[in-house]
């Protein structure tokens, strides 16, 4: 029970952990000052969220999202929100391709053959299908959230640990509906692929409160760290590396190659769940059907990577707000219809 558990958090926080959350650009367009009850309120609805839709995953034994969708949203609207993750995860993807494009520049490697190089590692990954994805998680989620939590802290100390909380400085507490709402599509996506692989309901709360715990923190240590370094961030494409400024080289470096495994995580998040999706009217082996996806989405990398995630992820975050709530309420919907 423990191992799956684990195994399923950390598929979570991989979906999560992206070049848009890792490299603090997603942080700082949501949060930023005044946001320390909206980061609690996140980490409380996002682990309700994941206990919800692995529950509904599980019960439906799914091997993809669709039959997820349709418990939470009905028919009608399930069609046009499965249009909706399709190109969601699509274009997600997309920026991951470029953020890993960008992460790579700062160690003089062009933009374009960065793209190239992280598109074929994610082919390569799924030449072992699921088990690949869920193994690669389970080994790389680790080391990245102990180098990360690594920096915050030691950023911290420098500078004193100056982290305040107070109740009443709080206004920017409805971010957390929009930062919850944004990541709830590639959660169905992915979560919705491995309903027949969870044998015990205690995977699903090892999964669910763990995430939801180990996110909320990091995000708040992120989130405070950036504050810190607020009038730096404009001069970086990517805001972690005002953190780093004046760390040694070698750290930027460390950093710069976890930055790059978390954004490899989520592109191949990315790609299992359009994958797993696609498998109805694609047929062959999982690595082709995920070459045919990234050379699709190479051409559009070019937009560049902060312009992707300032326009298209608080645009995701609105439309999601239908889909968070359907989640929030369907243990209550379901209880009272089950009564019936």
């Amino acid at each position: 029970m423990w191992g799956n558990g684990l195994k399923w958090m950390f598929l979570i926080i991989g979906t999560m952990i992206g070049a848009g959350y890792a490299s603090g650009r997603e942080l700082w367009e949501f949060f930023g000052s005044e946001s320390g009850l909206a980061i609690i309120l996140f980490a409380i609805l996002f682990s309700i969220c994941c206990t919800v839709i692995l529950t509904i995953s599980a019960n439906k034994k799914s091997t993809h999202y669709l039959p997820v969708l349709q418990a939470i949203m009905g028919e009608r609207l399930s069609r046009i929100y499965d249009f909706m993750i399709i190109i969601y995860l699509f274009s997600v993807t997309v920026i991951m391709l470029a953020g890993g494009g960008a992460t790579l520049e700062v160690v003089h490697v062009p933009y374009w053959l960065g793209t190239v190089i992280i598109g074929g590692m994610v082919v390569l990954l799924f030449l072992w299908d699921t088990k690949g994805m869920t193994s690669m998680n389970a080994f790389i989620i680790p080391i990245l959230i102990v180098f990360l939590l690594g920096v915050l802290i030691a950023f911290q100390s420098l500078q004193g640990f100056p982290i305040e909380f107070r109740f009443d400085n709080q206004s920017n507490w409805p971010a957390a509906l929009t930062f919850t709402a944004l990541n709830i599509l590639p959660l169905i996506a992915v979560l919705g692929a491995i309903g027949n692989e969870i044998k015990h309901k205690g995977e699903i709360w090892i999964a669910s409160i763990g995430s939801g715990i180990i996110l909320g923190g990091i995000s708040y240590l992120y989130n405070e760290s950036l504050l810190q370094v607020a009038g730096d961030i404009m001069l970086y494409e990517i805001p972690l590396f005002a953190i780093l400024k004046h760390y040694p080289y070698f750290m930027v470096l460390i950093m710069s190659a976890l930055l790059w495994l978390a954004i490899y995580t989520t592109a191949a998040s990315g790609v299992f769940g359009l994958l797993s999706r696609t498998r109805e009217w694609i047929k062959g082996p999982a690595w082709m059907i995920a070459l045919l996806l990234i050379s699709i989405m190479a051409p559009l990398t070019t937009i560049g990577f902060s312009t992707l995630v300032s326009v298209l992820y608080p645009l995701y975050g609105v439309l999601n707000l239908y889909v968070l709530a359907s989640l929030l309420l369907y243990p209550i919907i379901h209880r009272r219809s089950a009564m019936k």
